[in-house]
């Protein structure tokens, strides 16, 4: 185990023995997080997507009365409309019922349509409507505003890097278990009952 954490705060220092950026104060709570945290890359992933999702799905609630799921099934049929919602689940890394319970709101709201495909009759597709568009449409400049500023710390090389590297991270996940076991002992059903 101490091997484990020793390469992986080794890896969260980009290879250095010490915190590689002086910028940020020894005494600062995200100086340790950033140097002395095993689990570098699930904190830097998470503290960067709260500083997105927050704002947006802040704006979008107060704008539109919609919660980060619904609009996230607006945004995935924005970009590919007709779609199932086992695909727009697979897209997304949402539970499926948390997805169902968003789609049967926006459906409810005429943001979104159900149609049957006409090529398989069994199957049943999503279609934004003109309303659920110019929601979506709404949204983007804020969207890719709050995008650039992220980024705009990164050189045009870097950013590409830093896409590359992430979507082999996004490929790769498609098999990474969904669930992890419990390492605690189970439980002795004699004590439960009391």
């Amino acid at each position: 185990m101490e091997e484990r954490v020793a390469t992986a705060l080794l890896e969260g220092r980009a290879g250095r023995s010490e915190a590689a950026d002086s910028r940020i104060s020894e005494s600062d709570i995200l100086h340790t997080k950033l140097w002395e945290n095993p689990c570098w890359l699930s904190f830097r992933i998470n503290y960067l997507a709260l500083h997105y999702n927050n704002p947006i799905y802040g704006l979008i609630g107060a704008d539109h009365d919609l919660l980060r799921p619904e609009f996230v099934v607006l945004y995935s049929l924005f970009l590919r409309d007709r779609t199932t919602l086992s695909e727009v689940v697979a897209g997304s890394g949402f539970p499926k019922n948390t997805l169902s319970r968003a789609t049967k709101k926006l459906t409810r709201l005429k943001l979104v349509q159900r149609e049957g495909d006409s090529d398989d009759l069994r199957r049943v597709v999503l279609c934004l409507t003109d309303t659920g568009r110019a929601i979506v449409e709404a949204k983007m400049t804020p969207m890719l505003e709050r995008e650039r500023l992220m980024l705009e710390t990164l050189s045009p090389a870097e950013r590409m890097m830093l896409s590359e590297l992430l979507t082999k991270l996004v490929i790769a996940s498609r098999e990474w278990p969904e669930t992890i076991a419990s390492d605690l002992p189970e439980r002795d059903e004699e004590f439960e009952q009391d």
